[in-house]
């Protein structure tokens, strides 16, 4: 027993090789997500300005040009340095600051569910709510439309926008501010070898 729990420890230890594969692929999914977040903030920044600011319709949150430049330039800045691996834990830090906000002053109100589902152990009053207006989107769509064009490549879904994916983007970051870069696929790892020699 003991022989083959030390081949398996063993068989484990080979893949220490490839461990810069993890958090590589953390930073390159993460990449996407604040590139679009950002230059979307960025594109209709005096609508976000509005949007951070006005309390009727928006977040209602203090000194809204200055949050709404912070949190967009974090985006579009993080999104480049998780890229290239560059002080990927340093960056780590403001994105999970942003990651925060969000949870709590937007996503937090709806739940944990981004997507809207009727039963199990997350749904809520709001999310079974929303699988009856499902159902009766689906209904309009199949009697005025063309159903089967409009769902072939995805069912459809209502967002419930739950704190479901800002808390995923949180904790992948949480990792990445842990580990760091990785090894040689980002600047950090070349920086620091360069400078431990």
């Amino acid at each position: 027993m003991i022989k083959c729990i030390t081949k398996l420890q063993s068989m484990l230890d080979c893949t220490r090789s490839l461990d810069f594969l993890a958090p590589l692929a953390l930073r390159l999914y993460l990449v996407p997500i604040f590139w679009m977040a950002g230059t979307k903030k960025l594109g209709a920044f005096d609508s976000t300005v509005d949007w951070f600011g006005n309390a009727d319709y928006g977040l209602g949150l203090p000194f809204p040009y200055l949050m709404a430049g912070a949190a967009t330039w974090i985006e579009i800045i993080g999104a480049i340095a998780l890229l290239l691996g560059i002080a990927v834990r340093w960056v780590s830090i403001p994105l999970m600051a942003t990651m925060a906000v969000a949870a709590i002053s937007v996503h937090l109100q709806n739940g944990w569910l981004a997507i809207a589902e009727g039963s199990g152990f997350f749904a809520s009053e709001r999310t079974a709510g929303a699988v009856e207006r499902l159902s009766a989107a689906k209904d309009i769509i199949r009697e005025h439309g063309n159903y089967s064009w409009i769902t072939e490549n995805g069912s459809l879904v209502i967002l419930n926008n739950g704190i479901e994916f800002a808390s995923t983007y949180f904790i992948m970051l949480l990792v990445l501010f842990f580990i760091g870069a990785g090894k040689y696929l980002s600047v950090d790892y070349w920086v620091a070898k360069k400078y431990s020699d």
